[in-house]
């Protein structure tokens, strides 16, 4: 009768006799203990006490969505890769908003503010859009009180304790996306009829840097999603965690797995990865929606995933 351990059970094996410190370091694990990590699920959220606190301009600065203790996590993070933002700028006050990124995604919900990212220059206005590389000296100083939401994926570069690229070599450069020109290029799009293989009319954001592969970063992907009054987008899934701005739509609501999150004014809606889930419009007027997913990653892996229900 054998009475060898299950390989499940068994601890971390250490190097039996180590010549060196290179060698000490060394960690054995077996087929039956090195899979069998449980992590915390991704939680579905909306995020309305966050936005809120935003709303009310009280002080310049950050504040974040943060998900890191449901998931256990050792850094501020929204999904596991990305993390979420409203940042407050007070009228004739500067906010230093260098960050540790390879990029992050900005949309610009109320205000007038200057913006300067290296040594360019931008002014920024209501429902302006912009792409900043992480790591390069950033400000931004509002002329009137000013509310952003900004999306990065500060976490990724925290998980492998990365540093962001700068310079020549930089996976983006700064772009700004002018609301005029949105509106226009969701004209464009509402020009041509969807078919049923798409998600809807929707705006898809890229960059000079990122054009072939069709995102905005090399792990981010961003689209102005929209609904008709009366409309709804069908029950999907895909691989990639989704962050969602509620930009306007009432009363509108989501449904992430069997649970309805009813949108409010700019409101952070979560959706974990391979989430069922589905966007309702019960209104008179158009619903519009900002979502960015770490789906570059799945894009590159050919594991995105997307399937209709």
């Amino acid at each position: 009768m054998s009475t060898a351990n299950d390989m499940a059970e068994m601890p971390v094996q250490l190097p039996q006799n180590p010549a060196n410190s290179a060698e000490a370091r060394g960690r054995y694990f077996n087929s039956g203990n090195a899979f069998n990590i449980k992590l915390p699920p991704v939680p579905g959220k909306i995020f309305t006490e966050e936005p809120a606190r935003a709303l009310k301009m009280e002080k310049t600065g950050f504040i974040e969505c943060d998900l890191s203790a449901e998931m256990q996590c050792g850094f501020p993070a929204t999904t596991p890769l990305m993390l979420a933002r409203y940042v407050v700028v007070k009228a004739g006050e500067t906010l230093d908003v260098t960050l540790k990124n390879t990029a992050s995604i900005w949309y610009m919900i109320s205000g007038k503010a200057a913006l300067v990212v290296g040594e360019e220059r931008a002014s920024l206005g209501k429902a302006d859009v912009f792409l900043m590389p992480g790591g390069v000296p950033a400000t931004i100083t509002a002329a009137d009180d000013a509310l952003f939401w900004a999306v990065g994926n500060d976490p990724q570069l925290r998980f492998d304790t990365s540093a962001p690229v700068t310079g020549s070599d930089a996976a983006v450069d700064f772009v700004h996306y002018p609301a005029g020109e949105i509106v226009h290029q969701l004209d464009v799009v509402y020009a041509s009829n969807a078919n049923a293989s798409t998600s809807g009319h929707a705006l898809i954001f890229s960059a000079e840097k990122t054009e072939a592969s069709r995102n905005i970063t090399p792990t981010m992907t961003l689209s102005l999603n929209t609904l008709k009054p009366k409309s709804f987008q069908p029950p999907h899934k895909h691989n990639s965690a989704a962050i969602t701005l509620v930009v306007a739509g009432e009363p509108a609501y989501s449904m992430v797995g069997e649970e309805q999150c009813n949108w409010s004014p700019w409101a952070t809606l979560v959706t974990p990865p391979a989430a069922k889930h589905s966007h309702h419009n019960d209104g008179d007027t158009r619903a519009e929606f900002l979502i960015v997913q770490d789906g570059g990653l799945y894009y590159h892996a050919r594991t995105m995933g997307f399937e209709f229900y």
